[in-house]
């Protein structure tokens, strides 16, 4: 299913590797064992190389190309804007900082109508999380454990899976929650009903035992992305809502990956009928063209900095270039029906279609998800759930997965893979097609992981 692309140029492939190695400090790697693919092009739901090889990305490459590469309007509102006007300070009024903060707040829920921006997701952590602590003038954050915020100072403490762990200063006012997960439940539910009573009873419990009156703010990914997409059952995040009230607490939603449509609704808020005090959002509002990122406030939290000055800023915040991209996605995705697109093909295409794979292939323990943001739980013993890898298994240990992953690349998919799982991540605009070759691509490497079953 690997197709050629008429770009293939190997030599010059060669060349950007070898400057690439020579010079580029990467990202959450160990510097002399990583193999970086060179990347010639992108457009629509595919990339390719300089070989030649083309891949469907059902990555989205960090979740967040939810427009898919090059959307012609977005590029075009970009040039556009460089012509115009490149680059001003944060303070001043601006068109189109003004017309993305419009756009924005006319699709978050209840009051968040203020917008603070970032330039990306863990920046938006980071100054929800000041805003909370200044808003109520406590210290303490509570975040789950099966969860990701970002790499930044709070954010990584609030991050609860392994990448945490190295940067953890113990001392950053965080305290870990469990939050609910049916499938791996820590509370041994036997429902989805079950499984949300004692989350929240547990929760509360957390909230009791730290002292209400220390706990500024609790922080969860709406639906959590990285850490295994799993969807809170019907109640929950309505009874973490109804905690924060009672307690006095700053709710926040983390939307960085699950919103401007990747689980078929403009925010994953949407789906639950809950408003957040503060929500996060980056990755989707522009699919990344440039980076941006950003707080929806409040009325309330607005108001404590009515008179009193916010302590924070960025050089960067709200850059012409990012919100002249952001304009344009958000009336692209209007305009051509985007959102309810990812919907659409995660009902009636990779819902069905992933729950098909799943009784045929023994590795597969469970699939869930909505729109275009699935979880395939990969499984050694279906009866036992033993993961086809060790919790952040690495080397050999993590070889099940690491062949699975080769298999889909060989066959011209690019997976997003994490732990035992693969997330089918597509781009919101993935046709029924392309999502039909991605799961067909998805069937054969399936195979490959059913060798390591028991």
């Amino acid at each position: 299913m690997s197709t050629q692309h008429p770009t293939a140029d190997p030599a010059a492939g060669a060349a950007v590797k070898a400057a690439d190695r020579a010079h580029v400090f990467h990202s959450w790697s160990a510097q002399g064992l990583i193999d970086p693919l060179a990347v010639a092009g992108a457009e629509g739901s595919y990339f390719w190389d300089y070989d030649g090889n083309r891949y469907l990305d059902f990555s989205c490459q960090l979740v967040n190309t939810n427009i898919g590469h090059q959307h012609p309007k977005v590029v075009a509102a970009i040039q556009e804007q460089a012509a115009r006007m490149c680059t001003i300070a944060p303070g001043f009024a601006v068109d189109v900082r003004s017309e993305a903060a419009r756009l924005v707040a006319e699709r978050t829920p209840g009051d968040l109508d203020k917008i603070f921006f970032t330039n990306g997701g863990a920046e938006a952590v980071e100054n929800a999380v000041r805003m909370a602590r200044l808003h109520t003038g406590r210290p303490k954050v509570l975040s789950a454990y099966r969860s990701y915020h970002g790499a930044t100072a709070a954010a990584i403490n609030l991050t609860g899976d392994p990448r945490r762990w190295p940067s953890d200063t113990a001392s950053a006012g965080v305290v870990h929650f469990w939050a609910p997960f049916l499938y791996r439940s820590p509370f041994h539910s036997g429902s989805e009903q079950q499984e949300c009573e004692r989350a929240l009873a547990h929760l509360e419990d957390t909230i009791v035992f730290e002292g209400p009156a220390t706990i500024a703010a609790i922080i969860l990914e709406t639906v959590p992305g990285t850490a295994g997409i799993m969807v809170p059952p019907p109640g929950y995040l309505a009874g973490v809502r109804e905690l924060c009230d009672r307690y006095g607490i700053v709710f926040v939603l983390d939307e960085v990956m699950a919103g401007f449509g990747r689980t078929g609704r403009w925010f994953a808020a949407d789906h639950f009928g809950v408003t957040p005090d503060l929500l996060t959002f980056a990755k989707g509002v522009n699919s990344g063209y440039v980076p941006l990122g950003g707080v929806a406030i409040s009325a309330e939290i607005a108001a404590t900095f009515d008179e009193r000055p916010y302590p924070g800023g960025l050089t960067y915040s709200g850059h012409p270039l990012a919100c002249a991209s952001a304009v344009a996605t958000i009336n692209a995705m209007a305009e051509e029906g985007i959102v309810e697109n990812a919907a659409r093909i995660g009902e009636q295409v990779l819902g069905p279609g992933l729950r098909e794979l799943a009784e045929r292939h023994p590795s597969v323990g469970e699939v869930r998800g909505m729109g275009v943001f699935w979880a395939v739980e990969l499984v050694k013993d279906r009866a036992t759930r033993e993961p086809l890898v060790p919790y952040n298994a690495a080397g050999e240990a993590n070889a099940p997965m690491g062949a699975f992953a080769a298999a889909c690349k060989k066959s011209g998919l690019w997976p997003f893979v994490n732990m035992n799982r693969t997330h089918v991540v597509p781009p919101c605009t993935v046709t029924e097609e392309e999502a039909k070759e991605g799961l067909a691509i998805l069937d054969e490497a399936l195979t490959v992981a059913d060798g390591f079953t028991v």
